[in-house]
């Protein structure tokens, strides 16, 4: 992917249904954020800086209760955006934010954002498809967490984490703990979770974190709750 702000903007999910004069706008007002693995980008509470896109990298964004445990809302890989919602409706992070790794992002200030919205009808309607995209991805993650057990969460992550569709190996975009928190699981239930779908040989597990997936119909089966026989 593309490293410029423009580059960026365009492989961005959020922006699918933007015509080219939209887009223009949204580039012009964009600039280039680099951030070192481990860097915070912004804490809850502060002034939300802009909308984010990542073109290179990976973003966490966790909140923190009250006891001190991290629990993970979701991962911003490349073409994905965070701080949305809080740049459109104007309002403070409700997270934090930090670079999983080395990462590259466009970033468009929050105030030339909302200039852009309140002053361009079009640009608005435009974004309602993404964010419809956006709104859709939330749902999914929820029914995840609410209709399926560690099993079907570990199965159905592994297949959208997957990028070559069953073809190759791929490697777990973030570390175990903070995957954990993500499916609201415990470290030692992910664990014990890959190994039997690697034990079931549904998956197959590199020294290195690769995955493979060996089954994808099965694998499939496991994420819709209908374990295979090795499970029970």
């Amino acid at each position: 992917m593309g490293t410029t702000a423009g580059e960026i903007l365009r492989k961005c999910g959020l922006f699918m249904g933007l015509d080219e004069a939209s887009l223009a706008l949204l580039t012009r007002e964009a600039v280039t954020r680099r951030f070192a693995r481990g860097q915070m980008i912004f804490l809850a509470g502060d002034e939300c800086p802009g909308l984010f896109v990542v073109g290179e990298g990976q973003v966490r964004i966790y909140q923190i209760a009250p006891s001190g445990k991290t629990h993970v809302l979701h991962f911003a890989g490349p073409g994905r955006t965070f701080a949305e919602v809080a740049a459109m409706g104007g309002f403070r992070c409700p997270a934090f934010a930090d670079a999983v790794e080395d990462t590259v992002c466009a970033m468009i200030p929050t105030h030339r954002f909302m200039s852009l919205l309140r002053t361009n009808h079009a640009l608005c309607l435009q974004l309602l498809t993404g964010m419809s995209l956006w709104v859709r991805q939330l749902v999914g993650l929820l029914e995840d967490i609410v209709l399926r057990d560690a099993s079907g969460r570990v199965a159905q992550y592994l297949l959208r984490a997957d990028p070559t569709g069953g073809q190759g190996e791929f490697t777990l975009p973030t570390l175990k703990k903070d995957l954990a928190s993500h499916l609201n699981l415990t470290s030692e239930t992910l664990s014990r979770t890959l190994r039997r779908l690697a034990d079931t040989g549904l998956i197959e597990m590199g020294d290195g974190g690769q995955i493979r997936i060996l089954n994808t119909e099965a694998l499939q089966d496991v994420a819709e709750g209908l374990l295979p026989a090795e499970f029970e």
